[in-house]
């Protein structure tokens, strides 16, 4: 069980989606976990407290000056009195869901109830995933917000697109709880990778025919960005060398932005001879046009577009490997067969190639075929986060 004898504090506010916190902390229960639960003023307006604690099978934690006498009589547990303190013992923080308020008050540094001053006196890892109107959450207020806790250390987990509460569509419903939990589970992942330098690509590449039309593919980059965030999780120093997302870069990772296939080349070359591992998840573009336009133009004489083939990253890698070193490719093909991979896996002077298929490009669950020269083994999980410590499991395993 993923979390078996950790403690998870859950701290609650007043969202729509707060009813969606009984079946996080349930499952939490369920695999092996001790929760606590702190209920904002807010959140109690939408689920009440006995329900959170018939379902973590611990008393609720609501005002931060309730009498500690009264604590110990509820609990059996003599309290210091202070309870954000107490509470600050947690091996991991979670706030699901996150109010617009409680994102607001958490980047400014105000500690003004229980759940805030909680987080202020909280020295373990804090994992934050906010949920609110898409409008709001697409305010500016709320990118520079979610950077500067991002800044200050907090894991935040983007919320899900979909319908909203409000009856808008549109990014700002709470994240599923199988997301949410596999980031929870990554800050128990053992630092197997600590001291190793891990060089990771993502997204897709564009080549421009004129300032403003390109070559593109419909790669996500979510893929290599959970790779990126998995290794550093694990201990190591990572470079995410990144096409055009719109993703959020992992904390604590290096990000290098670029556009071009002959951009990325460029970028992984100069970082190639550090790495200790080298996984090329992005998926640049094959071709370019071979003679672009430095002007735009007219749609009326856009009838051919000859093209020439852009440099071949993964195969430059494999030419270029040193003794020790790591080289995982990935090969989206359809039909997925584990012969197109062992030849790519060949062709590339790789170590392994992962095997997938065009409908796991932008979802979140997320299958593949991990293949080397030894053997080959099948992955499916729920989220790409933990598809990505499955890849990194068998790299570390294939490196001990």
């Amino acid at each position: 069980m993923r979390f078996s004898g950790k403690t998870i504090l859950v701290g609650v506010t007043g969202s729509i989606a707060a009813y969606k916190a009984l079946e996080i902390c349930r499952q939490l229960k369920k695999e092996g976990a001790q929760v606590h639960v702190i209920l904002s003023e807010g959140a109690k307006n939408f689920v009440q407290p006995l329900s959170f604690q018939a379902v973590s099978g611990n008393a609720v934690l609501e005002h931060q000056f309730e009498n500690s006498q009264n604590q110990k009589k509820k609990t059996g547990t003599p309290q210091s009195g202070m309870k954000h303190i107490d509470a600050s013992t947690a091996d991991v923080l979670l706030i699901a869901p996150a109010t617009a308020n409680l994102v607001a008050k958490a980047a400014a540094g105000l500690a003004d109830d229980l759940l805030t001053t909680t987080l202020q006196a909280f020295s373990g890892p804090v994992l934050i995933a906010p949920a609110m109107n898409d409008v709001m959450y697409g305010h500016q207020v709320q990118h520079r917000n979610i950077r500067r806790l991002q800044e200050l250390g907090y894991a935040v987990v983007a919320p899900d697109a979909g319908d909203l509460a409000c009856g808008r569509k549109g990014q700002g419903r709470l994240a599923s709880s199988d997301k949410i939990l596999s980031r929870l589970a990554s800050f128990f992942k053992p630092q197997d990778l600590a001291g190793k330098t891990v060089l990771i690509t993502a997204g897709p590449t564009r080549e421009y025919l004129d300032p403003v039309r390109f070559i593109s593919n419909a790669s996500s980059g979510k893929m290599g960005y959970a790779l990126a965030e998995a290794a550093a999780s694990r201990g190591a120093r990572v470079t995410l060398v990144s096409g055009p997302t719109n993703l959020q870069p992992p904390a604590g990772v290096k990000t290098v932005q670029v556009e071009t296939t002959a951009g990325m080349m460029a970028a992984v070359q100069v970082r190639f001879r550090k790495a200790d591992a080298f996984i090329a998840a992005a998926a640049p573009a094959d071709f370019a046009p071979a003679t672009p336009s430095k002007d735009k133009l007219p749609k009326n004489k856009v009838k051919h577009i000859r093209l020439k083939r852009t440099p071949d990253i993964l195969a430059w890698a494999g030419t270029h490997k040193k003794t020790g070193q790591a080289i995982v490719g990935f090969a989206l093909e359809k039909p997925a067969t584990v012969a197109k991979a062992r030849k790519k896996l060949n062709e590339k002077k790789a170590d392994a190639i992962v095997l997938n298929g065009p409908e796991n490009i932008g979802s979140e669950k997320t299958s593949g075929t991990f293949v080397t020269d030894s053997g080959q083994a099948t992955l499916s999980v729920p989220t790409k986060l933990e598809f990505a410590h499955r890849i990194l499991d068998r790299l570390v395993q294939a490196q001990a």
